[in-house]
């Protein structure tokens, strides 16, 4: 196996072969990886860094909202780009700017230059994840697509998994900016084989509007923005005004863009019943997962008296068992109805969540551990089949939107779920873990409904009913 091609491979009618789909794969999931670390070590280190800065910790938290910020607002126009100028492009611009954000990050010396690169560093995440499941479309043939989303949502458990744990391994034998520094010659590693073997993809004759992808920017970063400070009890006021806006920005955004055969904000995709139920599936089934990663922390630690090392390892299971659960479930989706598997899976997630709810008042470890697993394999179960069907319901042509709003709904639904965790707290200090994850519980138990409506759905793109979405 070699890599010794001069140019990366033509647009092909069913992926690449083998060897160059296995290189193009590694080089997705070394950037994938760092793309989606990059929020765990950051909010692990948060102390260490506000410390060492001498900021306030309300202060420090922009440490990790730039960078979110800056991803959630551009990913779809980095999407939409992808469609006209090509997928790879996009790719490639992202992990450049991303790698040399993180040496900004590491060389940063003040807590304005830190958020700064931060943004620098989100906007160059923003143009990996945005397109990096459209890539897999180009990358495996279509009859091993559901393996492809299944090692991409492997990837992305397992960084939420260990980063915690990079993190802390880190800061004991180094300081802060080699959280960022590592980064560096992953980077350079993951630019060379993409350089070498991303495919190139067809490209879309229309042009690019930038006043559309401004008015998406306002949008989606003054949402994130309110959803959050929400979570985080600021004025009403501040959260109201902020929210007007995102409403101010989207009324023009879905003005400017009526009539486009291509727009930023795909409304023609979700009016395909099977793409409108899997991003509803998506956006419902992560944000079960943040209210449940956001109020377990708190439950360890206040109710039941753990350290913060202890809750680490009672987090793990769940992102664990994801990561063996998710290659399983892709193959399975390229055989079976992904509109099945989700509907199981996301009804076992229910169940788990429901059965944290009702912990006794001093679980042992076993109790909590088995638990987490059974949330863990129902949101594994569903993650690959769901992203198979997300992408298979889209026209090739719009893979690009596709795949910004599988990032897109990933984060909205993580944003949504913290925001009620806040919720949940302010109306019951003492149960307010118990009714974040029964909150959750009914998020997992509409995202199952959804997921099984879409057994109705037609897929023009995948040549049956329902069953190969």
């Amino acid at each position: 196996m070699s890599i010794t091609a001069n140019a990366a491979p033509p647009p092909t009618a069913d992926g690449l072969p083998a060897d160059a789909r296995r290189w193009a794969v590694l080089a997705l999931a070394i950037s994938v990886g760092m793309a989606s670390l990059d929020t765990a070590i950051a909010n692990t280190a948060l102390p260490t860094i506000a410390g060492d800065l001498q900021a306030s910790p309300a202060a420090s938290v922009w440490v990790v909202n730039a960078y979110q910020l800056a991803m959630v607002a551009t990913l779809l126009p980095f999407a939409a780009l992808g469609e006209i100028i090509g997928y790879r492009r996009i790719f490639l611009g992202g992990l450049a700017l991303f790698t040399l954000a993180s040496l900004a990050c590491a060389l940063s010396w003040s807590l304005p230059t830190l958020t700064a690169a931060r943004v620098l560093q989100g906007i160059g995440a923003s143009g990996v994840m945005s397109v990096n499941t459209a890539l897999l479309r180009f990358i495996y043939p279509k009859r091993l697509l559901g393996r492809g989303m299944g090692l991409n949502a492997m990837v992305v458990a397992i960084a939420f998994a260990i980063g915690p744990t990079i993190a802390s391994v880190i800061l004991a034998v180094g300081t802060w900016p080699w959280l960022f520094a590592i980064n560096v010659p992953l980077g350079v590693i993951s630019l060379i084989f993409a350089l070498r073997v991303l495919p190139h993809t067809s490209r879309a004759s229309h042009s690019f509007d930038a006043l559309v992808a401004f008015y998406n920017v306002g949008t989606f970063s003054l949402l994130i923005l309110a959803l959050g400070e929400a979570a985080h009890q600021v004025d009403a006021k501040t959260v109201l005004i902020e929210l007007a806006g995102a409403l101010v920005f989207g009324a023009l955004l879905l003005r400017r863009q009526a009539g486009h055969p291509a727009p930023m904000l795909p409304v023609d995709l979700f009016r395909r019943p099977m793409f409108a139920l899997s991003s509803v599936t998506a956006v419902c089934t992560f944000a079960a997962q943040g209210l449940a990663f956001v109020s377990l922390p708190f439950y360890f630690e206040t109710a039941l008296g753990r350290s913060q090392v202890e809750t680490g390892f009672l987090m793990t299971p769940w992102p664990v068992v994801v990561g063996l659960m998710a290659p399983i479930a892709g193959r399975l989706s390229d055989k079976y109805s992904p509109a099945a598997l989700g509907g199981i899976g996301l009804s076992a997630l229910c169940v788990g969540m429901v059965l944290l709810a009702l912990l006794p008042p001093h679980p042992s470890v076993f109790n909590i551990v088995w638990r987490m697993g059974v949330c863990g394999a129902g949101f594994g179960f569903f993650q690959a089949p769901n992203l198979r069907a997300i992408m298979s319901s889209a026209p090739p042509h719009r893979s690009g939107s596709a795949s910004g709003i599988v990032a897109t709904a990933r984060l909205m639904g993580q944003t949504i779920g913290a925001a009620l965790v806040a919720l949940c707290f302010t109306l019951s200090a003492a149960r307010g873990p118990t009714l974040a994850l029964a909150t959750g519980a009914v998020f997992a138990g509409v995202a199952s409904i959804a997921s099984l409506m879409r057994m109705f759905a037609d897929n023009p793109f995948d040549g049956k009913k329902g069953a190969q979405a």
